[in-house]
Parts: C-alpha cells; sequence; structure tokens
C-alpha cells in the first residue's frame, strides 16, 4: 500500500518546455510572479520600519530571494528555447 502511494506521488520530470503554454498554466506563472512581486515590496517596507539591524538584515534576505525568484520566472519565459537550470 505504501509502495502504491509513493509511485502515485512521483511526478514525471519534463526534458524541454513545452511549445505552447495552456492558459492554466500562464495563469499559474502570472500568479508566481506576483506574488513574489508582492513579497519583495512587503519585505522592503517592513525593513523600512525595523530599528533592529539583524532583523533588518533578515527582512531583507528574505525580499532577495523573492527577487531571485521573480528574475529566474521572468528570465525562463523571456529565453524559451535556452536549457533551463534548477532555481538555487
Amino acid at each position: 500500500m505504501q509502495q502504491q502511494m509513493n509511485v502515485q506521488n512521483q511526478q514525471a520530470i519534463m526534458q524541454q518546455p513545452p511549445q505552447v503554454i495552456s492558459t492554466k498554466d500562464s495563469l499559474y506563472l502570472i500568479d508566481m510572479m506576483s506574488w513574489n512581486l508582492l513579497a519583495m515590496k512587503k519585505a522592503h517596507f517592513f525593513a523600512s520600519q525595523c530599528q533592529d539591524q539583524e532583523i533588518i538584515a533578515a527582512i531583507e534576505r528574505a525580499g532577495q530571494m523573492h527577487q531571485r525568484h521573480y528574475q529566474k520566472i521572468l528570465s525562463h519565459l523571456q529565453n524559451p528555447n535556452q536549457p533551463t537550470q534548477s532555481m538555487q
């Protein structure tokens, strides 16, 4: 039973991106970019409201992470023919 569940939970990894992005995929990509942009803006705002340098640095690192994710998604969309690398 457990082995059956593990097989069902495994997903095939695409070797190449599809030639066409479905409407549902497009909407999901837009959502991901919006979430990352909003998180980046909120982190910048909250860091500006803090006085503790350690907290400021932690919040700024979180904002930078969301900015990297946003940029990575954008780069995949702008260069569909180039091989992709995993997000770090």
